[in-house]
């Protein structure tokens, strides 16, 4: 409710109305960001899912809390709790059916707290003791609790069950016990369709940091075979890949790719200084993790890595367009929904970048730093054959970023195709239409089997095609002795 929103942290508060109308009433108010509230039984407390904001500690990413007021004490009752409430999970399949979740309910006398938690890839649904803070896991596995709902006196909840292998499937458990499927949503879209299951991975990064990561292989993997590669690239750059259902990694799995796709640093679900640690170094250090799961599937030996491919969308569109001018080792790219110039994003992106949270200055007083960071700069560098795709009414990465991308890599006569989607968004590939999720998945497809597998794909030309052509016969694939 700020007049001058763009200036300042990020402020948000609860407010209440009377159902006959009046005046609106702050009930919760901190220097911070707050969402999802729920009122105790008592009507004496409210919850609610934030942060508060420290004015000495700037950071780019601020790990979500339950936020407890009661009478005029505010506390934070998940400060120990170096995890993420709510789901922090990346997919690209998104259940419609689980758009009407709970996020906080008071149940047991108002003793406990039931919501979501993010950690390590997994979303689980925990309980919340408000007296002595701990965190009691309800429902957690290997997979994602989409959202839920729990009856009136919640000894009962229904909840949206994801997977690596299944979207969404509809479960129901008692209070304390293990949920039970009641409906094959998901699972009955899949029916027939053999997918492989991924393979957790940890490895350490170039400065000792803890990576964690997943590797999909082809359906019909065979040991002593070598793979092409796709490395997948999350956006955000605060949010976090794991075990939820992405349609275009079985995608590529089954067309014979092996997919890698890691958390980074910068990534959500691994804590607070995790997540803050690409602050005013974004690409930066991220890359370099990135690049070291790479050479830790390699070392695997079932990838050729004469044949890798990497893709990202958002910030992993930044991260694709930063990797190609840093290395030669990709074969092929598809930058998506990209970034290229920040100062250019600094003007006309729809995020509001006035607090000096990824970088301390601002682009017309510090044009350097901007510059430094910014793809566009180094384009000279690229000889990666690059799809760029990128939707006409994007706006928080607006279509001239993919533009400029297009123009510096034509200039230098470089292998490089654009494909633009009319009538689009950012979500494109989330909440795209059908046909247009189905057009960019086959463009994604073609432009690496075309680099990578040496198949002949004519849409793009003939002096597309002959490079290709050109790059295969060095790069054919191999078996291990």
């Amino acid at each position: 409710r700020r007049a001058e929103p763009w200036f300042g942290r990020r402020d948000s508060n609860v407010y209440s109305i009377p159902v006959g109308g009046g005046e609106i009433e702050r009930m919760f108010d901190v220097s911070g960001k707050l969402a999802y509230p729920a009122v105790s039984g008592d009507g004496e407390a409210i919850a609610a899912i934030g942060y508060t904001a420290d004015s000495n500690a700037i950071r780019s990413y601020d790990q979500n809390d339950v936020l407890l007021k009661r009478g005029e004490a505010v506390t934070n009752l998940t400060g120990d709790f170096d995890f993420d409430i709510g789901d922090s999970i990346g997919t690209d399949a998104p259940a419609p059916i689980a758009s009407g979740s709970e996020h906080l309910r008071f149940i047991r006398n108002d003793r406990f707290i039931v919501t979501q938690a993010s950690r390590r890839g997994r979303c689980a649904l925990v309980e919340l003791d408000v007296q002595s803070r701990a965190v009691r896991d309800l429902v957690a596995g290997e997979f994602e609790v989409v959202s839920w709902s729990a009856s009136r006196e919640a000894g009962r909840f229904a909840l949206i069950i994801a997977s690596p292998e299944s979207p969404g499937d509809l479960y129901v458990c008692d209070y304390g016990s293990k949920p039970r499927r009641i409906g094959r949503i998901g699972s009955d879209a899949l029916s027939g369709i053999t997918l492989s299951k991924p393979e957790e991975i940890g490895y350490d990064s170039f400065d000792g940091s803890k990576i964690n990561g997943w590797v999909l292989k082809p359906p019909d993997f065979e040991t002593g075979k070598k793979y092409p590669m796709v490395l997948q690239i999350h956006g955000g750059p605060h949010m976090a890949y794991g075990y939820g259902f992405f349609q275009e990694f079985h995608l590529l799995a089954a067309r014979g790719f092996v997919v890698l796709y890691v958390n980074p640093r910068g990534s959500t679900s691994y804590g607070q200084t995790f997540g803050n640690l690409v602050q005013y170094d974004y690409p930066g250090a991220d890359y370099r993790d990135l690049m070291a799961g790479v050479d830790h599937v390699l070392a695997m030996g079932f990838v050729d890595e004469a044949r890798i491919g990497i893709t990202g969308g958002s910030g992993g569109g930044l991260l694709t367009n930063w990797a190609i001018t840093q290395t030669d080792r990709f074969a092929a790219a598809v930058t998506q929904r990209c970034v290229s110039d920040w100062a250019s994003f600094y003007y006309t992106s729809d995020m509001v970048l006035f607090t000096p949270t990824w970088f301390r200055g601002v682009p017309f007083s510090d044009p350097d730093e901007f510059a430094a960071r910014s793809p566009i700069t180094h384009a000279e560098k690229i000889n990666t054959p690059l799809m760029i795709i990128h939707s006409e009414e994007d706006y928080r990465t607006p279509i001239s970023q993919a533009e400029a991308m297009f123009r510096a890599l034509i200039a230098q006569r470089k292998p490089v195709v654009m494909v633009r989607f009319p009538g689009e968004s950012h979500g494109l590939s989330r909440t795209g239409k059908p046909s247009m999720r189905i057009e960019r998945m086959d463009h994604i497809v073609n432009w690496f089997e075309m680099f990578l597998t040496g198949r002949v794909v004519e849409r793009y030309g003939d002096e597309l095609q002959a490079i290709a052509k050109q790059l295969h016969a060095t790069t054919a694939p191999t078996t291990i002795p």
